[in-house]
C-alpha cells in the first residue's frame, strides 16, 4: 500500500502498487491528459513506471523543463526512427535533447541534403500521426551487444561499454522501431505533436574527438505549442540577423585567422570598443574601492601542482619547456598570480577586505569544433578580481559583489538578470567542513538579494561554491556572464595568510569575481543585443562628418577638430562619392549620429544630423549640437 506524497505536501494512499499515469488520473483527468513523465524521489520515469513503496511523487508536464527535455528526447527518436526508414542501411550514434531542441548524430555515406531534411520532417509527421505506443524493455549486456554487432551498429555497441556495470541496459520501442536508451519517454509518438521543425546538418566527430570518424548531425528544435515553435523561429532569425562575426564584418571591428585558432585580431575600431569597455569597468571599479593590478602570463608549473589547476586544468594549459628543462605555463586564469600580490609583506584583518582586480590576458584550450567567433575562444581577457576577506566578511561582500554587478548589467542595457548557484562537485579539494562554511555564506548573500535563483547541485568549482550571473537579451536569449565564488581553499594552499586582532596567522577567504567574464565574449554579446547599434558612450565610431560638395569642407574639417578636442571619436568622409551613398555606408557599419553640412548649414552656422534606424533629420546650432553630444558621451558612472 504505497503512501504517494505530492508536491504541495499532501498524501494519496493507494491499495496496491501503482503507476505513475494512475497518480496522475487520482489527482485529476485533466493533469493526467497533460502528464508527460514523473519524478519518482527526485528520478525521472516513464508514466508506465510501476511504485510499489512510499515514494515523493511530481507529475512532470510541458510546463517543466524536464517535461519540454522529454518533449524533445522523444522527437529526437522519431527522427531517427524517420532517418532509418527512409535512408536504409543509416547507423545511429547518439541523440540527446539540448536547449531549445534536440539532435541526432548519423553515420552515412551520402551528405544529408535540405530536401532530404524536409522529407524527414515529412516522415516524422506521418509517425506522430499514427501515434505508435512506447514501451520499454530491459535487455541483458551481453544480449545488447551481440544484437548490434549483428546489425553493424558499432556506435551502440561503444555506448553499451560505457554503461556501468550494474545498471540496467534499457531499450525503448516506439511501434516496431527501437533503440538503446536510458528514458524517460513519453507513451506513445503522437505526445510531442507535430510543433517541430529540423533546422540544419553539421559534422561532428564521434565523442567530440577529431581521431574518430566525422559522422552527420541533424539539428532540430521541438516545442508543446505552435506559437511556441514560430516564437522560437523568429527569434533565430532575428539572431542570424545580430549575428556579431556578421555584423564585427560590416562594423570594421575583428576578424579571425586559422594561424591563430580561437584568438581575437582586433581593428582599430573593434580595439576602441574594447578599451571603451575597459576605461568604464576601470572607473567602476575604482570607486568600489578595487586597486587594479597585473601579473604574468606565463607561470612556472610548480605554482599550478600547489594550486591544484595542474590536476584538475592541465590538459586545457598551453605549456613550454625551456632549455634548462623548466616547465612553464601560460596562465589560463588569474587567481595564482593575484595570491601571489597578496603575499607580498604583512596583512593584517585591518587590511581586509582587499580587493584587487585585473584584466588578465588568459589562454585555454578549446576543440576547434567549439570555437564560435567571439563567443567561445581559446585567448580572452577577464575581468577578473579577487576579494580577500574573513569568515565574517563573506556574506556581505558576495552581496556588494552581486550589487556592483547588477549597477553594471543595467547600464549596459541588461536588466533581467537570474542568479544560479552551485554547490560542491564531486571532484574537488579541501576538507567538507570548509565547504560547508563556504556554502552556507555564498546562500545566504543570495537570498539576502531576494533575487530569482535556481540551483545546480554539484556544479561549484573545483575549489568552492558559485553564483553564475545569468542575463537575458533584447531577443529573450540567455547568456551566462558574470561569476562569483567563494574559496576557502587555495589561499591556503598558496600560504597566503593574514594576522588577526589575537595576534594570530589566518588565512583569508578568496571571493573570484568576474563580471563581465570574458570581455571579449561579452563585446560579442553587446553586438548582438544591440544588432551593432551600440550606445552612443560605446560605439566606435560615433559620429561620421559629411560635406555636400567640396565647398563645404573647411567647415567640416573646423567641425571635426572642435569634436576631436572634446574626446569625440568622429570622423571625416571627404570622399568623392555622392552623398546617400556615404550615408548609406556608415549607416551599414552602424555609426550613431552622421552630420551633412552643405552651404546653408555653413551660413546659418548648423548643422543637420541623422541618427542610426532614423529617417527623420533635425538641425541644430552647431554649439548646441556640440553640447548635446558631450552629454551623451558620459560614461553612466551613477
Amino acid at each position: 500500500m504505497p503512501i504517494i506524497k505530492l508536491p504541495d505536501g499532501s498524501n494519496i494512499e493507494f491499495q496496491k502498487k501503482v503507476t505513475g499515469l494512475e497518480v496522475a488520473e487520482k489527482i485529476s483527468k485533466s493533469l493526467a491528459k497533460q502528464a508527460l513523465i514523473i519524478s519518482v524521489d527526485g528520478e525521472l520515469k516513464d508514466l508506465t513506471h510501476v511504485i510499489e513503496k512510499n515514494s515523493s511523487v511530481k507529475i512532470i508536464t510541458h510546463k517543466d523543463s524536464d517535461g519540454l527535455d522529454a518533449i524533445r528526447h522523444d522527437t529526437t527518436h522519431i527522427m531517427a526512427m524517420a532517418v532509418q526508414e527512409l535512408f536504409p542501411g543509416t547507423k545511429l550514434a547518439i541523440g540527446p535533447a539540448i536547449k531549445d531542441g534536440f539532435y541526432y548524430d548519423f553515420s552515412r555515406k551520402e551528405p544529408f541534403t535540405p530536401i532530404d531534411l524536409e522529407k524527414i520532417e515529412k516522415k516524422m509527421k506521418e509517425i506522430v500521426e499514427k501515434d505508435q505506443p512506447t514501451r520499454k524493455e530491459v535487455w541483458e549486456r551481453k544480449e545488447t551487444k551481440d544484437h548490434y554487432k549483428k546489425l553493424g551498429e558499432k556506435y551502440k555497441v561503444e555506448l553499451v561499454d560505457s554503461i556501468p556495470a550494474g545498471n540496467e541496459i534499457s531499450i525503448y520501442y516506439h511501434g516496431k522501431w527501437y533503440d538503446l536508451c536510458r528514458g524517460p519517454h513519453l507513451l506513445s509518438t503522437g505526445k510531442i505533436s507535430k510543433h517541430f521543425k529540423l533546422t540544419k546538418v553539421a559534422g561532428a566527430y564521434w565523442r567530440g574527438d577529431s581521431n574518430n570518424e566525422m559522422l552527420q548531425r541533424i539539428y532540430g528544435t521541438s516545442w508543446p505549442t505552435q506559437k511556441e515553435l514560430d516564437d522560437y523561429l523568429k527569434r533565430i532569425e532575428e539572431a542570424e540577423k545580430r549575428d556579431h562575426r556578421k555584423l564585427g564584418k560590416e562594423m570594421d571591428l575583428f576578424h579571425f585567422r586559422e594561424e591563430s585558432p580561437g584568438a581575437v585580431f582586433w581593428h582599430e575600431k573593434g580595439w576602441i570598443l574594447f578599451q571603451r569597455l575597459i576605461e568604464y569597468m576601470r572607473m567602476k571599479q575604482r570607486f568600489a574601492g578595487y586597486k587594479e593590478i597585473n601579473t604574468p602570463e606565463i607561470l612556472d608549473r610548480s605554482l599550478w601542482e600547489k594550486s591544484g589547476h595542474w590536476e584538475k586544468f592541465g590538459e586545457h594549459m598551453y605549456t613550454s619547456e625551456t632549455p634548462d628543462d623548466k616547465i612553464f605555463a601560460i596562465k589560463p586564469m588569474n587567481c595564482p598570480g593575484c595570491v601571489q600580490v597578496f603575499n607580498q609583506g604583512l596583512k593584517s584583518y585591518r587590511d581586509l577586505p582587499l580587493k584587487l582586480s585585473e584584466f588578465g590576458k588568459v589562454h585555454r584550450y578549446e576543440p576547434s569544433g567549439a570555437l564560435h567567433g567571439l563567443l567561445r575562444v581559446r585567448a580572452f581577457t577577464q575581468d577578473d578580481a579577487h576579494i580577500f576577506c574573513t569568515e565574517d566578511q563573506i556574506t556581505q561582500e558576495s552581496l556588494t559583489v552581486t550589487n556592483l554587478i547588477l549597477k553594471i548589467y543595467k547600464d549596459l542595457g541588461f536588466e533581467n538578470v537570474i542568479l544560479k548557484y552551485s554547490d560542491r562537485p564531486e571532484k574537488r579539494v579541501g576538507e567538507d567542513s570548509v565547504w560547508d562554511k563556504s556554502e552556507a555564506a555564498l546562500l545566504s548573500a543570495i537570498k539576502q538579494s531576494k533575487l530569482e535563483y535556481t540551483i545546480n547541485k554539484g556544479e561549484g568549482a573545483f575549489y568552492g561554491p558559485k553564483i553564475e550571473f545569468v542575463l537575458r537579451d533584447a531577443i529573450g536569449r540567455d547568456w551566462q556572464c558574470g561569476t562569483l565564488q567563494v574559496d576557502l581553499n587555495l589561499p591556503g594552499r598558496l600560504g597566503a595568510s593574514y594576522v588577526d586582532k589575537d595576534g594570530t596567522k589566518k588565512v583569508p577567504v578568496m571571493l573570484h569575481r568576474a563580471l563581465f567574464g570574458s570581455l571579449e565574449r561579452f563585446i560579442g554579446i553587446l553586438i548582438e543585443n544591440y544588432a551593432g547599434k551600440l550606445p552612443f558612450w560605446l560605439a566606435p565610431t560615433q559620429v561620421v562628418i559629411l560635406p555636400i560638395t567640396e565647398e563645404n569642407n573647411d567647415y567640416v574639417k573646423n567641425l571635426f577638430e572642435d569634436l576631436f578636442k572634446e574626446g569625440i571619436k568622429c570622423e571625416v568622409d571627404l570622399r568623392n562619392q555622392k552623398i546617400n551613398y556615404k550615408i548609406r555606408e556608415h549607416s551599414l557599419a552602424k555609426v550613431p549620429m552622421i552630420l551633412v553640412c552643405g552651404k546653408k548649414e555653413v551660413s546659418e552656422s548648423t548643422v543637420t544630423v541623422r541618427r542610426l534606424g532614423s529617417e527623420k533629420q533635425e538641425t541644430f546650432k552647431r554649439e548646441e549640437l556640440i553640447k548635446n553630444i558631450l552629454t551623451s558621451n558620459k560614461l553612466p558612472l551613477n
